[in-house]
């Protein structure tokens, strides 16, 4: 076994397993802290390295591609503080984290685990029920839908159309963007019907807008692995979709997305539900018009 404890977590390695655990520390943050403990399997990994910092040292875990729900989820725009996949070292403790990372080397070598990418998650991401109150509503997830609850602060649109509620099957993508303190953030649900929306995440029944306590709005990064886990692997991407990420690939079974025919129908009711609205009096003159023009772009 090899094991390493500092303030900020610990790591052991017995062979096949890599076990992260946070660490109780206060200056621990609160998403790592939530995620609770991670078991990594030898063939999710990629690599392991020892960073050298001015005061401390820094071990971080390589994921291969494709293989964590959290990477895929959140596509490396964690804080470093709060990236499990990192472990900040003291200065008299880097003997022992050098000796973590060689092991973990040498199995990789002795198991002679590959660098490419998988074709399905390797870890599970979090458990579900999960639900996270953010700025802008309470997001939950059972396994099969996700439900929206806005919160009294929401804008007028999204707390007129009431609770939002989205099956599991009706999901194409979860889009993610995390809070920074000084730009806002965003967690969209993108459907079959909106997959063409572009609706800002303010306006958007679909997204919640995250614009208060960056550490607490972090939190919704779980509801957005949790159901990524969840959703067809990346790896379903059609060759077109590879090719406009630049990655090569040979066919894949195209995703189930509205055909041409019913993109009229979603945009005839998009604007019926603004139209709605706006003569309830919910909208503004000027949000109608805004939220009219993002739907029209959209389609």
């Amino acid at each position: 076994m090899a094991e390493i404890i500092q303030r900020d977590g610990t790591w052991a390695f017995d062979g096949s397993t890599i076990r992260i655990t946070p660490g109780l520390h206060r200056s621990v943050s609160l998403f790592r802290q939530t995620y609770g403990e991670i078991t990594v399997p030898l063939e999710a990994v990629s690599g392991v390295v020892l960073e050298p910092e001015r005061k401390r040292g820094r071990l971080r875990l390589r994921l291969r591609e494709g293989a964590d729900p959290l990477l895929q989820a959140t596509g490396g725009r964690l804080p470093d503080a709060a990236d499990p996949y990192r472990l900040a070292v003291d200065v008299d403790r880097t003997g022992v984290a050098e000796y973590v990372a060689e092991e973990i080397r040498r199995a990789l070598l002795l198991d002679q685990i590959p660098k490419e990418p998988v074709r399905a998650y390797l870890l599970p991401g979090p458990p579900v029920p999960v639900s996270v109150r953010s700025s802008d509503g309470t997001v939950s997830f059972d396994g099969t839908r996700v439900r929206i609850d806005w919160a009294d602060t929401s804008e007028r649109v999204k707390r007129a159309t009431g609770p939002r509620i989205v099956d599991l099957g009706d999901l194409v993508q979860v889009e993610w963007l995390p809070n920074s303190g000084y730009e806002d953030g965003c967690l969209r649900f993108v459907t079959r019907e909106t997959v063409f929306s572009k609706l800002p995440p303010e306006k958007d029944p679909y997204a919640l807008d995250l614009w208060g306590s960056a550490r607490r709005d972090l939190l919704t990064a779980l509801v957005a692995t949790a159901v990524t886990a969840r959703l067809p692997h990346p790896s379903t991407r059609t060759a077109a979709d590879n090719r406009e990420a630049g990655v090569h690939a040979g066919p894949r079974p195209a995703p189930a997305v509205p055909p041409a025919a019913d993109h009229h129908d979603v945009l005839l009711r998009r604007l019926r539900e603004l139209g709605e609205l706006h003569r309830d009096g919910v909208l503004t003159d000027e949000e109608f018009a805004v939220a009219k023009a993002a739907v029209l772009r959209g389609f």
